[in-house]
């Protein structure tokens, strides 16, 4: 299967991707774990332009976050899916969808084709997407990198998009709440996943 973990920085979304790789390599299962951007030599060298880099304009950074993924699903993902492992990835084309596309207003549909092609239709059978306020979100994180310093009010559009992605695709998309304490978010998290494994 190929799960990907989606919120706003602080949501505890990493912490979630982490607990399901041990749990699903407890169970004996071959897991390739990865995140965005990175993942690959290519992938972190654009993480660091994209996050701790220069400025970048809103179609510059969609395009460059949009290279990464389509490195990362030639070199990992594509290959580990077609080797029957699991992958599960930290972020993946929805943070594009709702950080460029919804709240950098380039357009869902445009992002959305850009990436299509980018990942040639590689999709996750099951995006956990973990809420919390964006408050709080910011309350834990120490917006650390350029994404991340824009203010509350862009925080505020992102959760936003994220909370209006999980109504588009509702087959996709599932949403847990990131406010309860880790180990019963990932209680959660499993149980959204069993008609997968």
């Amino acid at each position: 299967m190929f799960v990907t973990f989606e919120g706003l920085d602080g949501s505890g979304k990493t912490t979630q991707a982490n607990l399901l790789v041990e749990a699903l390599r407890a169970e004996g299962r071959d897991v390739v774990a990865t995140r965005e951007p990175g993942g690959t030599p290519l992938g972190e060298e654009l993480r660091r332009i994209l996050l701790n880099g220069l400025e970048v304009g809103p179609w510059a950074e969609a395009t460059l976050f949009a290279a990464a993924r389509a490195e990362l699903v030639e070199r990992v993902i594509a290959p580990a899916l077609a080797e029957s492992r699991d992958v599960v990835c930290d972020r993946y084309i929805d943070s594009s969808l709702a950080y460029q596309g919804i709240a950098r207003d380039l357009g869902l549909e445009p992002i959305l084709q850009l990436n299509l092609h980018a990942v040639r239709d590689v999709l996750p059978d099951r995006t956990i997407l973990v809420l919390v306020p964006p408050d709080v979100a910011r309350e834990r994180g120490e917006a650390s990198d350029r994404i991340e310093r824009e203010g509350a009010e862009f925080l505020s559009s992102v959760d936003e998009a994220y909370r209006s992605l999980a109504a588009m695709f509702p087959n996709r998309i599932v949403t847990v709440d990131g406010t309860q304490p880790p180990d019963a978010i990932a209680a959660d998290v499993r149980g959204r996943l069993r008609d997968l494994s």
